[in-house]
């Protein structure tokens, strides 16, 4: 949670330095195709190094790339010296960094629970990111109001600290509980060949579509469109009503997350995983046709909910059905499709948008996407509903 609350806070100072500096709109387009685009290049390559070597070590690395980023930022914008291609070689770095970490976390984690317990701790960790989340706006904002922008990116250095140095103490490594690490060689082309290893293996397959799927037609899209749906439900103004559409999908995954874990609710199986992410899409299609802001606001809450639900639901299928091998590889091929499949999400919601509206845009793509979650229904055979 402290990690991704740091990562967040990083992002919330520097946008609007950025804006303030240089006013970009190019630039803000750019941060966001740097933050998911390693996921989707690099995912099933980091995954392999996590198969390969020590989960923990890996991790620091992301972290300490982490750090220095926010500490170059704090120094440029100290310096007032700050340029474009600055910009851009220190979002790339941030990508990166998240890449490098995701796999090995996932990793570590099914190293200290083991197989049993591992849709619980995949929900919580979950659950975590999106406190983190849900903090990071309102702490960045408070940082930059009582320490100035550079010194809130000093500040921000610590937060990464805890996790890291917790690093060097617990006893996992991410392969304790298999064989000894994969000496396979990491190739950047993996891909594909994992995809053909586990091409009969349907849960897994299924799960890696409905996660590229879901990252692809929706993705985070509608989040960077909140000011104009803001704007269409009469909360155009920057206070807490347009804060709360902000807050409400991290507000919605919280909640879920708490109230699955408390109730032992939702098994991980392939057919609870689609059904959720059925719901949701439903959920998404009925926020982008509301106009009553109360509505909106909690089909927002309820979607943040059930995309928890289906996505931790997915990501726990595909580890445990994952061959020990692979594990690192599959995560990482998981990662790729659900998280790096939203660099084109854009196109599919804030393109069409620009020419039918994006509230049309939006519902046309939940529909669709709800159109892929059925055939992907259809396609997992009664047997992998387990």
């Amino acid at each position: 949670m402290l990690a991704m609350m740091a990562d967040n806070i990083e992002h919330v100072v520097s946008y609007w330095l950025l804006f303030q500096k240089f006013h970009s709109p190019a630039l803000a387009g750019f941060a966001e195709i740097s933050h998911w685009t390693p996921f989707l290049l690099l995912s099933v390559y980091f995954g392999g190094i996590a198969d390969r070597y020590d989960c923990r070590k890996v991790i620091q690395v992301a972290q300490l790339l982490f750090m220095s980023v926010s500490a170059t930022w704090a120094l440029l914008f100290f310096t007032n010296t700050i340029q474009v291609w600055h910009a851009g070689v220190l979002l790339v770095v941030h990508g990166i960094a998240g890449v490098i970490w995701a796999p090995a976390e996932q990793l570590l984690i099914h190293d200290i629970v083991g197989p049993e317990r591992l849709q619980s701790a995949v929900r919580l960790n979950a659950t975590s990111r999106q406190l983190g989340l849900l903090f990071g706006p309102a702490v960045g904002a408070g940082m930059m109001l009582f320490l100035g922008p550079p010194l809130a990116l000093v500040a921000n250095v610590l937060i990464y600290v805890p996790l890291t140095l917790w690093l060097l103490y617990v006893p996992y490594t991410g392969h304790l509980r298999k064989e000894a690490p994969a000496k396979r060689a990491i190739r950047w082309n993996d891909a594909l060949q994992v995809f053909r290893e586990v091409a009969h293996n349907r849960p897994i397959v299924t799960m890696v579509l409905l996660g590229g799927s879901a990252s692809l037609f929706i993705g985070n899209a509608f989040q960077s469109l909140m000011p104009a749906f803001a704007n269409d439900l009469g909360a155009g103004a920057a206070d807490f009503t347009y804060s709360a559409l902000l807050m409400a999908t991290a507000a919605g995954a919280v909640f879920g997350g708490f109230l699955l874990e408390g109730k032992g609710w939702l098994q991980a199986n392939v057919r609870s995983a689609i059904l959720c992410a059925m719901f949701w899409c439903l959920a998404i299609g009925a926020f982008a046709l509301s106009r009553n802001y109360y509505l909106s606001l909690a089909l927002l809450f309820c979607g943040g909910t059930l995309n928890l639900a289906f996505y931790s639901s997915a990501q726990t299928i595909v580890q445990i059905k994952a061959p020990s091998h692979l594990r690192g590889r599959l995560v990482g091929l998981f990662g790729m499709s659900a998280l790096g499949f939203r660099a084109f999400s854009g196109l599919t919601v804030g393109i069409l948008g620009s020419v039918v509206g994006i509230h049309w845009s939006l519902a046309a793509s939940a529909a669709v996407l709800f159109g892929v979650t059925t055939a992907l229904f259809l396609y997992a055979a009664p047997r992998s509903f387990e």
